[in-house]
């Protein structure tokens, strides 16, 4: 794991330095910047070096834990994560508990209700979500909440929102959160959706789930001590990659719905070309996927008695 970590950045690091120009571009199209300054520039921010050399340099801090310094914020990298990380996580956290609470609920639900009209109805929600891209989802709640005025349409909190009580502010919250949370999570819940009922749906057709129901257990014992169990193993496995992907998708999200989360200053710095803060999001990104499959495998063995005898 650790040195796919040090393969992610280096990846990262060479997209950003291939792309078309650097830091300074804004500056360079003020016919007012003289080349003096430009060049001062430079060299301060370490840009006169060989892309090699800037990379063994971040990595050198990076192992000291420093993120780096920020071209644009003047500031260091870690500074500004910091004061964005609580709103990311709980972005993240309320999708992923939509994406898993309500795709494995509504999986066990179809699967046992199979070709039934509700079955029906719930495939067809699940597809919807898989074909239509979050970005376009985002746009349209967006648009839903400016018409009818039920949710906010940006933000994280109310222009009062200090003013209120403690209570208050969590109902705030809870409003704003609402539909970003709808449109970074809806995609994955319908993918869920359709593997728990398709695990399930294979698990009750084995022979041992006939044979508990020949012994004479009660249906639900059958489904949720028999089925269940060994229907929900390879949805753990894409938990991992679940958690990881959160940040990518909340880049987008965050930007339509004006989050003040690490998915604006990200999308910010790709545009400026402040590479250190997307170096930062990289190995972020790694960690959460590293961390995401090690749960994983924790749960895996908590739910599975074989995989602990292995």
């Amino acid at each position: 794991m650790v040195p796919e970590l040090f393969v992610i950045t280096f990846i990262v690091f060479i997209i950003m330095q291939a792309a078309p120009g650097d830091f300074l571009d804004m500056y360079r199209l003020d016919p007012s910047v003289s080349e003096a300054f430009l060049r001062k520039m430079e060299k301060e921010l370490g840009l006169d070096k060989p892309w090699i050399v800037q990379y063994g340099i971040w990595l050198k801090n990076f192992l000291t834990g420093n993120f780096g310094y920020s071209f644009y914020y003047r500031r260091p990298v870690s500074s500004l994560i910091w004061e964005r990380v609580f709103a990311t996580v709980i972005l993240s956290l309320s999708s992923l508990a939509f994406e898993w609470i309500l795709g494995v609920v509504f999986g066990v639900f179809s699967a046992l209700k199979k070709y039934s009209l509700w079955d029906k109805i719930i495939t067809v929600i699940a597809f919807s979500g898989i074909a239509l891209p979050g970005f376009f989802l985002a746009i349209l709640l967006l648009f839903v909440a400016a018409k009818t005025g039920w949710f906010p349409i940006a933000g994280m909190i109310s222009v009062n929102h200090f003013q209120m009580s403690m209570w208050e502010r969590f109902k705030d919250i809870l409003s704003h959160l609402i539909l970003p949370t709808i449109a970074l999570g809806f995609g994955g819940f319908a993918s869920l959706m359709r593997y728990m009922r398709g695990s399930l749906l294979d698990v009750l057709n084995e022979d041992y789930v006939e044979f508990a129901r020949a012994k004479g257990m009660p249906e639900r014992v059958v489904i949720y001590k028999h089925a269940f169990r060994n229907a929900i193993n390879p949805m753990i496995t894409l938990l991992g990659f679940s958690i990881s992907g959160i940040l990518g998708g909340a880049l987008i999200v965050e930007n339509i719905f004006s989050w003040p989360g690490m998915g604006r200053l990200v999308y910010q710095a790709l545009l400026q070309q402040d590479v250190y803060v997307v170096m930062a999001s990289a190995v972020i990104s790694a960690i959460l996927l590293v961390i995401g499959n090690l749960i994983a495998d924790i749960l895996l063995a908590a739910v599975d008695p074989r995989v602990r005898y292995e």
